[in-house]
């Protein structure tokens, strides 16, 4: 069952949490685009939380899932923001970040804001076919010329009969977070793991991104025949180990 918290402005997002018995940091997963907590990976990373007694946060993001608003209205630096008004509310102990396609992009920016704030609060990242700056390599000139004129743009869905829309609105604040044309100030360790058959985000996306991290520490794991959402069982188990491993380092 989902718990909720209110914004400022009074939109409540839904949230599950599921508190650990250890002194290990705590879990964030961070969904996909149009994606929510009831998926598959962040069920299984929750489950497997609370069966080893590590503590989890899952969230809808507004307009997704169980949260209020509306889909059309959601932006990168509104979704930021309720990813960071959770942590702040919601967990006292450092945090290893866990992003999903988007949520891999919106991770980056969660763990810069969380490391200007209170830079202990960022144990690890781990992206899932992480998808930074995607609103600029994932378009096409007429798609952005589209967005540009203030339109919205109907993909293909892959995962379902509606075509997926990109708002101009979401597109426009996403150009004010394009990450991999500068090093990214973050030094925690990172791992990225990544399809080599995804057809939505390609697999040199996780190489640039390796690039651009300050951290030393940070592992690319590429699986030749894994797709974009890397949920079968092995991609699953790979996904519990690497965030297994991030807890016991960090």
């Amino acid at each position: 069952m989902s718990d909720y918290h209110a914004m400022p402005d009074g939109r409540r997002i839904a949230y599950r949490l599921t508190q650990g018995s250890g002194t290990a940091p705590a879990i964030v997963f961070l969904p996909g685009y149009m994606s929510d907590m009831a998926g598959s990976k962040a069920s299984a990373l929750f489950d497997w939380a609370e069966a080893n007694g590590h503590t989890c946060l899952l969230l809808d993001y507004s307009g997704c899932g169980e949260s209020d608003g509306d889909f059309a209205d959601g932006t990168l630096s509104r979704w930021r923001d309720e990813v960071l008004a959770l942590i702040e509310t919601k967990l006292s102990e450092p945090v290893v970040l866990v992003g999903s396609s988007m949520g891999g992009w919106l991770m980056l920016l969660v763990a810069l804001e969380l490391t200007a704030r209170a830079p202990d609060r960022l144990a690890g990242l781990v992206g899932i076919a992480a998808a930074p700056d995607f609103t600029d390599w994932g378009y096409d000139d007429a798609q952005k010329a589209q967005l540009a004129r203030g339109e919205t743009v109907l993909e293909d869905n892959p995962y379902g009969p509606e075509p997926t829309p990109t708002h101009a609105g979401f597109w426009a604040d996403a150009r004010q977070h394009l990450l991999l044309g500068a090093p990214i100030p973050i030094t925690c360790p990172v791992t990225l793991l990544q399809g080599q058959r995804d057809a939505e985000v390609p697999w040199e996306t996780a190489l640039r991104l390796a690039e651009r991290l300050d951290s030393d520490k940070v592992l690319v794991q590429l699986a030749k025949d894994g797709d974009h959402r890397l949920s079968r069982e092995e991609d699953v188990a790979r996904l519990l180990a690497t965030v297994g491993q991030h807890l016991l380092t960090a």
